[in-house]
């Protein structure tokens, strides 16, 4: 089964649709009668809102209804993920640079666009907003939240969301060789999906359905049936493939509004956002971090203390979750007696900031590798041999009470070494820097998968996880191959609509390959059980005495395909075999972050690269990035997604990052202002690698990828850096322009 089964190379399902353009995406969906819908913003940050006047707006023809704050129920009806803070649309006061302000719903995208120039909303710009982690900790800061929204709330009266406390042993009992302190930031990205955010509702009989590019379409299910008062069963969510997410895309953001339009119009209504609108949606959350590392002269880590402010803006979406997780493990994949962690989300008027691929993992890790490196250059010992001497090995328990160590991570930072020839004398002006990366994956997840064995041995494979570029279809389809024997072009795999595929807890956290991937597995067992047990009624032979395997059904005297066995046990009517699989990891109340990790991704990154000292342009020459992912299900798809998530990681270290004006608004709104890696970026050598012991506990040993070659790459080019000029820079991204400021400050 190596040609479509597990381990090869097979061809993307839906892969000729996407580069072809033949592929349907939101923005493709056409509906008969659809609104198009645009909305209203105010080109600032935050403003009391006075007035707004429809009446010029209400005369363009085509315009049938301008929805403002108070044509929604009231209170306006507000909602998130973790806190219910966000309103539908600004509710007395906007936030943040482009919340909006209204909605136009017109016949036409062209009457929309002109009527929502002619909303006129008188308002008055608020002085002092609160644009960093500075600000919003100024006790005389305002704040960002009205404190009802977060009744009985310890921190409702600050900019403080949450403060969270992990670790464990006495920092301060510590006595170290060694301490270094220093504070990194990490700049405010956006996701950049080439497809931007879009979202459709209709009403649909007694209820409504939904289309959004998301990628959670049954927490959209359950947002919409609270908000609107309508039992799940009457909220149908169509989710097609995404043209990526990067987590983006993972919770609500405007549906409700949409849904509200449709329902107030009797109509279909539809808003596909810009990309400029969609930098005003969506971005990973910026971070201090402040580390003190204790050292032995040896090089042993004695203590990690960490303080970490996440600003996370103005409202919470997933933020909270993405402080807790990524600043649980910060101390990495190291052994430490001693670990002091305080992370906290800090609120403010910027755009609310939500899950970002590495889910705030690249934040904590920057800082951690980084200072883990002047430690090593202090103590004069290589940075390499530092964390060989203090990486946990495979089944030690590096924090206690948790998931051991699940792989022989030994073998991926050797390996990262060794291809990046880290021995090799350098050339002048030229660095090497090697870090290391950790994330916990998926702590809770309930994933459901119906596979139906057709009459003429074809499958359809039901699942309700979104593929937004990841090829969750083509692994799904080749478990189901190589389970089944049947081959991928005889294999459909059905996604996206709420009222066909069963549940899904959520597409995110690099799960669906072992969460997801088990259920369809296991579905697939489900059916090879009701086979047996048909052949042996068919045949009348002990079902011991029945073996499947390679696609092949073997009793006594008899061999034949899984379709002759399928059609020689149904008989004369036909019909099919419907197998169910379920994969469940349940809630552990008692953990801190609900439940311990189902696996971790591990990553080695290691570059090479040259500083040209006149302009302070860093070039690429090698970037090597190693995971430990158990099995590689689909190899090609494997460095396929640690390629990609290498060169983000390149984009937020060398030159993305949010612009603002004293005034909170955004400069660098689009494609032309917000730079991000182009073919002219990319490294001039390329190299992923993956370790496979199979030692995963998804189908066939597998771990989750995807996220791993992004999470250390910051650490590695900065070290690089370091070695190629001796300048420490500690804040990120490594502009030519912030590069060469140093190295003239120094000169």
């Amino acid at each position: 089964m190596k040609a479509d089964g597990i381990g090869a190379a097979a061809h993307r399902l839906g892969g000729i649709g996407r580069v072809t353009g033949h592929q349907q995406y939101l923005a493709d969906i056409r509906l008969a009668d659809m609104l198009h819908v645009k909305l209203v913003k105010l080109d600032c940050a935050r403003a009391r809102i006075v007035s707004v006047d429809k009446s010029a707006a209400e005369q363009v023809p085509g315009v049938r209804l301008i929805m403002t704050a108070d044509d929604l129920p009231q209170p306006v009806p507000r909602f998130g993920p973790q806190f219910q803070d966000r309103p539908i649309l600004a509710d007395g006061e906007t936030k943040y640079h482009g919340e909006p302000v209204a909605a136009v719903a017109a016949d036409t995208k062209e009457a929309a666009e002109e009527a929502a120039r002619l909303v006129v909303v008188e308002h008055e710009v608020l002085e002092g907003g609160v644009f960093s982690v500075a600000d919003a900790l100024d006790p005389g800061a305002p704040l960002v939240q009205d404190p009802s929204i977060r009744a009985d709330d310890q921190w409702a009266r600050t900019n403080i969301l949450r403060e969270h406390r992990f670790g464990w042993g006495d920092v301060d009992a510590q006595e170290a060789d060694l301490v270094i302190e220093n504070l990194y930031e990490f700049p405010m990205v956006t996701h950049f999906a080439i497809e931007p955010h879009g979202f459709m509702a209709a009403p649909d009989g007694e209820g409504i359905a939904v289309w959004s590019t998301i990628q959670h379409p049954y927490l959209l299910q359950k947002t919409i049936g609270k908000l609107l008062k309508l039992p799940l069963s009457k909220v149908r969510v169509f989710a097609p493939d995404p043209g990526g997410g990067f987590g983006g895309k993972q919770n609500p953001k405007l549906e409700p509004l949409v849904a509200y339009i449709a329902l107030h119009t009797g109509r279909p209504a539809r808003l596909v956002l810009t990309l400029e609108e969609t930098f005003q949606a969506v971005r990973r959350a910026s971070a201090e971090v402040t580390v003190r590392t204790g050292l032995n002269s040896d090089g042993t880590l004695v203590f990690e203390d960490f303080e970490c402010n996440f600003l996370i803006g103005a409202y919470v979406d997933i933020a909270d979750r993405v402080v807790t997780k990524g600043s649980y493990l910060a101390a990495g994949p190291y052994r430490v007696p001693a670990v002091r962690i305080v992370a906290r989300g800090i609120l403010s008027h910027t755009t609310p900031s939500t899950a970002f691929r590495g889910f705030g993992i690249p934040q904590v890790t920057w800082a951690r590798e980084s200072n883990l490196d002047e430690g090593a250059r202090a103590l004069g010992i290589d940075r390499l041999e530092i964390r060989l001497h203090n990486l946990a090995e495979k089944g030690e328990e590096f924090v206690p009470g948790d998931t051991p160590a699940d792989g022989h991570w030994v073998q991926s930072v050797q390996r990262a070494a060794e291809l990046i020839g880290w021995d090799q004398p350098l050339a002048p002006g030229r660095g090497r820097g090697i870090a290391l990366g950790l994330k916990s994956g998926p702590t809770t997840g309930l994933s459901y998968s119906t596979v139906r064995l057709l009459a003429d041995g074809s499958v359809l494979v039901f699942s309700g996880t979104s593929d937004m570029g990841q090829g969750a279809r083509t692994v799904f389809a080749q478990i189901a191959s190589q389970e089944l024997g049947v081959p991928l072009d005889r294999i459909s795999v059905v996604m996206g609509d709420s009222s066909v595929v069963p549940y899904d807890q959520q597409t995110s956290a690099s799960r669906s390959s072992v969460l997801m991937g088990t259920a369809v597995f296991n579905a697939c067992l489900d059916i090879r059980n009701k086979l047996t047990a048909l052949i042996a009624a068919r045949f009348e032979v002990p079902e011991s005495d029945i073996s499947i395997e390679g696609g092949v059904v073997r009793i006594p005297d008899v061999e034949m395909t899984i379709t002759e066995a399928l059609q020689a046990g149904l008989g004369p009517l036909g019909g099919e075999l419907v197998g169910n699989g379920e994969m469940r990891k349940d809630k552990d109340p008692s953990h801190p972050l609900g439940g311990s990790a189902a696996f971790f991704e591990f990553n080695t990154t290691a570059i090479e690269l040259e500083v040209d000292p006149g302009t302070g342009e860093i070039t690429i020459l090698r970037h090597i990035t190693v995971g430990d992912v158990g099995t590689a299900l689909n190899p090609l798809q494997v460095a396929g997604q640690d390629e990609g998530a290498a060169i983000m990681g390149l984009g937020h270290t060398l030159m993305e990052h949010y612009i603002f004006d004293e005034d909170g608004r955004i400069r660098n709104l689009g494609a032309i202002d917000y730079r991000i890696p182009t073919s002219m970026d990319l490294p001039l050598q390329m190299r992923s690698d993956s370790i496979e012991n199979a030692d995963g506990p998804g189908p066939y040993g597998v771990k989750g990828i995807s996220e791993g070659a992004l999470l250390a790459v910051s650490p590695a080019v900065g070290s690089a850096v370091t070695e190629a000029t001796g300048l420490i820079i500690r804040d990120l991204p490594l502009t030519p322009q912030r590069v060469w400021e140093a190295m003239t400050e120094r000169a």
